[in-house]
């Protein structure tokens, strides 16, 4: 099991880990289709009424997709299988809380999820980007995630400038991608803490708001995640050029999984 679960059913809070530190918690197959099952089931749990999902290991809260993780696609050039697409709550239909707890590296796919939460809550050391452009890969889906956060230049500058920067926690909350900073190794119990608070108030009220909440900016969401997969069709390059510029990458700057040189701000 890549994910692992635990409930408080004195405060009524969950606590979902991404258990895959050896991979800086990158989802695979398997684990996407965890977290869609769990999503799930969380709608017929009334035990459970709010949620703090995290990575283990303090590294890194989630990579995105695992580069080793291979996603068959249609011979349609009008569809794209894409298993991040159901990893986040809303896209299963879940209206409970979630709130996220980042320690060390968030990027990429790992947007995903951040944003499909209700807020973030980061440690002092953590850092996000997207390094989707360095590998010759279109940032459509993370980047329409982000833009529902950030300001537009911010979510810009993050997206085009790939590998070479990472947005600190300060920086990230300055912009409203994160909602409070911890000192390292603090952001799960901030999370948890204020998941607990949550989960002390009516759920009816509590889901509702959630959802009018996310009412206001589905709209222009929805149209804007309807454009991203031909924006990928056309933009990505093949698979086995981009598997070359990030093997490329790795050997000229000694990275480990694209981990190398950049500028924090």
């Amino acid at each position: 099991m890549a994910l692992r679960t635990e409930t408080d059913k004195a405060t009524g809070v969950a606590l979902v880990t991404l258990d895959r530190p050896e991979r800086l918690n990158a989802i695979d197959l398997a684990t996407a289709g965890e977290l869609a099952a769990t999503w799930r089931a969380f709608r017929h749990d009334d035990t459970v009424r709010a949620v703090v999902l995290t990575g283990a290991g303090g590294r890194a809260f989630c990579t995105g997709i695992d580069r080793d993780t291979e996603v068959p696609q249609p011979s349609s050039p009008y569809t794209i299988d894409d298993p991040l697409l159901t990893v986040g709550p809303k896209a299963n239909d879940l209206w409970k809380p979630v709130v996220a707890a980042v320690e060390g590296m968030a990027c990429g796919g790992a947007f995903y999820l951040l944003g499909e939460a209700e807020f973030v809550i980061a440690s002092q050391d953590a850092t996000f980007f997207d390094p989707h452009t360095a590998y010759g890969m279109v940032s459509a889906y993370e980047s329409i995630a982000m833009a529902q956060r950030m300001p537009f230049g911010e979510v810009a500058r993050m997206a085009l400038m790939g590998t070479a920067e990472r947005v600190s926690a300060r920086r990230a909350y300055e912009t409203g991608l994160v909602s409070e900073v911890t000192e390292p190794g603090g952001a799960v119990e901030a999370a948890l803490r204020a998941a607990g608070v949550i989960a002390g108030y009516p759920t009816e009220a509590v889901q509702g708001t959630v959802r009018a909440v996310w009412s206001a900016r589905e709209a222009a969401r929805t149209q804007a995640m309807a454009h991203a997969p031909h924006l990928i069709a056309l933009g990505n390059l093949p698979p086995d050029r981009q598997a070359e510029l990030f093997r490329g990458r790795g050997r000229e700057r000694g990275e480990g999984r694209g981990t190398g040189p950049f500028r924090i701000r």
